[in-house]
């Protein structure tokens, strides 16, 4: 696949939690793209979070960034004003921080695809009205 995969929250899970309605898309999706994935520091809480909430080890989450696998994009100190005016463009959905910081992650790395579950990507824009390519379950 061209270009970086920007890691979401929901298919990180989704691939860690067997349990989860989502998990043979992200297995399947997951075995057809080569790490690394590129992220952010508040995806990799939420993701976490979440899978010790299921019963898991985020550890296998911090170790996938030791190994490579995953890397962190994005400096939210630098990238802070950009940030900053996603989450007040969009305070409407509401915004979280990890989707605002995968958003400027795509206007960062121009060749790259969002790797989600969340259908808030479909409205959000990078650039202020460039639709972002993603790889979801349904047709964006």
């Amino acid at each position: 696949m061209k270009g970086a995969v920007l890691l979401d929250t929901g298919p990180l899970v989704a691939w860690l939690c067997r349990g989860d309605r989502w998990h043979r898309w992200a297995a399947d999706i997951f075995a057809t793209i080569a790490p690394p994935f590129v992220t952010c520091e508040p995806v990799l809480t939420e993701a976490c979070f979440l899978y010790a909430r299921e019963g898991g080890d985020p550890g296998r989450l911090l170790a996938a960034v030791e190994a490579g696998h995953i890397r962190i994009g994005l400096a939210i100190e630098q990238e802070a004003a950009a940030i900053a005016a996603l989450l007040a463009k969009y305070s409407d959905v509401p915004m979280s921080l990890a989707d605002a910081c995968v958003v400027r992650l795509s206007e960062v790395l121009r060749d790259s695809r969002v790797l989600t579950l969340d259908r808030h990507f479909t409205r959000y824009r990078r650039f202020g009205r460039s639709v972002i390519p993603l790889i979801c379950p349904w047709s964006p």
